[in-house]
Formats: C-alpha cells, structure tokens, sequence
C-alpha cells in the first residue's frame, strides 16, 4: 500500500514538475508576444505624431482652407487634420510665451499665416510618402509652404527598424528555446515511463492505444500550462496598468486576447509533438537502449 502511494506521489510530482516547467515556457513567450506587442503600438503612436504644418497664404480664403481640409481628411494617408486660424495662432504662441503676444505688436496687423496641421497614419508617416504628398500639395497656389522635420522623422523611422529586426531575432531564439525546453521536459517526463510502455508492447497493445493515454495527457499539460501562464500574464499586466495608467491608450485588448489565446494553443501543439515524438523513440528502442 506504501510502496503504490510513493508511487502515486512520484507521478503527480513529476507531472507538477513539467506542468510548472511548461508554464514558465509559455509565460516568457507570452510576456514577450504582449511586450512586442506594446513595443509596436508605441512606434505608431509615435509615428501617427509626426506630420507637417500647411501655411497657407495670408489673403487666401476661409472656405477654400475648409476646402482644402476636407480634401486632406479624404485621403487614405491621413490620420487626422487640424484648421489654425490667425487668432488661434496667436492664442496659442502667448500661451507658450506666458505673456499676451499681441502687446508686442503694438498697431501691426498680425503677422502670424492660417496653418493645417496634418498626422498621418503611421504606414504613411515616413519621408518618402511625406515627400511625395508635399510635391502634391505645393502645386495649390493657396499654399505658401509645406513644413516638417525630414531629419526627425528619418532618424524615428531608422531607430524603430533597427529595434524591430532585433525583437524578431530574440523572438525567434525564444521560440527555439521554448520548443527545445517543452520537448526536453516531456521527454523527461516519458523516459521515467519507459519501461511501463515496454510492458504495454510485450503483452500486444498497439502503438496507437499505447500513445493515447500519454498524448491526452501531455496536451492536458499544454492546455493547462498555458492556462496557468495567461493567469500569471493577466496579473502582471493588471499590476502594471495600475501603475501606469497611460499605458491603456496603447493597449489593444484585442490583441492581448489573442495572444493569450495563442499561448494555450502554442502549448498543446508543442506538447502533442513533444510527447509524439519521445514516445516514437522509446516504442522503437532496443531493450538495452531502455537502461541508457
């Protein structure tokens, strides 16, 4: 009665043992998928920042600004506009001075030009679009210039690059990582079952039927590790958003759900093949192999 207990209690340590080692998996892959995620919408919202100021000419009409803004919002570059009158204009430089603007001048008319400040959409918010949008625009007469920063934009565009091509070599190294460190802990897991699948061949039981048990279990290990992992995911991100509460405004939950959904799926599969894949090797095996 001892000895079938001891028995008992080694396989439910050793099934805890690669649920837990499953689970750590899954959560480092999952953490980095939302942190890849976070990483991507940051650079859009920096880049849906950046745009150009329209000045138009000082005699041009309201209406044809108004005109010229709505054919601005139609086009499938543009994120947003925004119409700056003079007065706004003024507004808005003594409120950066911090004293009234308009003093200065005394009895001059004001020097300050009606603007459009345009955003772009952040597939679109790179120089060479910009450029060719700017082309576009000048040929209106109503438009005395076209400003924005080509330098800032080309160095944002080049730093986000140059971060996008390593987050996908760390993800790919991660993901080997994790393929290798779930295949080796299920084939731990089945190596101290060896010799039961041995007595299970010597007394006629198929490979079919002899995979079954060890297959339903390794996807429960999967499914239920990557439960645990989303429950360890979605606290983490809980403790975070209280945190820092701004990070909300470049979350997609969407997103996050399906990432979370991927991480159970992502460890099924991988424990369906893991588990195929040691269980082949030991129903094919020498006898004197099952002692090395």
């Amino acid at each position: 009665m001892s000895e079938r207990s001891s028995s008992k209690r080694r396989v439910a340590g050793s099934y805890a043992m690669s649920l837990m080692s499953i689970t750590l998996v899954l959560f480092l892959l999952g953490a980095f998928a939302i942190f890849m995620m976070h990483a991507r919408k940051l650079s859009n919202h920096v880049k849906e920042n950046l745009g150009f100021e329209i000045v138009m000419n000082s005699d041009v009409k309201e209406a044809n600004i108004l005109r010229l803004q709505k054919e601005l919002d139609a086009m499938p570059a543009v994120k947003s506009t925004e119409y700056i009158t003079k007065e706004e204009a003024i507004s808005r430089l003594s409120e950066d001075l911090g004293e009234d603007f308009l003093q200065w001048l005394g009895n001059e008319a004001n020097p300050l030009l009606p603007s459009i400040d345009v955003r772009f959409h952040a597939a679109y918010a790179n120089s060479d679009s910009i450029a060719v949008i700017e082309s576009q625009l000048l040929e209106n007469t109503d438009i005395k210039e076209v400003y924005y920063q080509k330098s800032l934009i080309d160095l944002i565009n080049n730093n986000i690059r140059k971060i996008a091509i390593v987050l996908m070599i760390v993800s790919l190294a991660l993901l080997f990582i994790a393929i290798a460190l779930i295949r080796n802990t299920i084939r731990l897991s089945i190596y101290s079952k060896r010799f039961l699948v041995r007595s299970m061949q010597l007394v006629g039981a198929t490979e079919s039927f002899i995979r079954r048990p060890f297959l339903k279990q390794g996807v429960s290990q999967g499914f239920f590790g990557g439960l645990l992992a989303d429950l360890f995911l979605v606290g983490i991100l809980y403790w975070i958003s209280k945190r820092v509460p701004d990070l909300i405004l470049i979350q997609d939950m969407y997103v996050i759900g399906a990432i979370l959904l991927a991480v159970i799926v992502l460890g099924m599969v991988l424990a369906w093949f893991s588990t195929r894949a040691a269980l082949d090797k030991f129903l094919k095996a020498d006898l004197d192999k099952l002692y090395n």
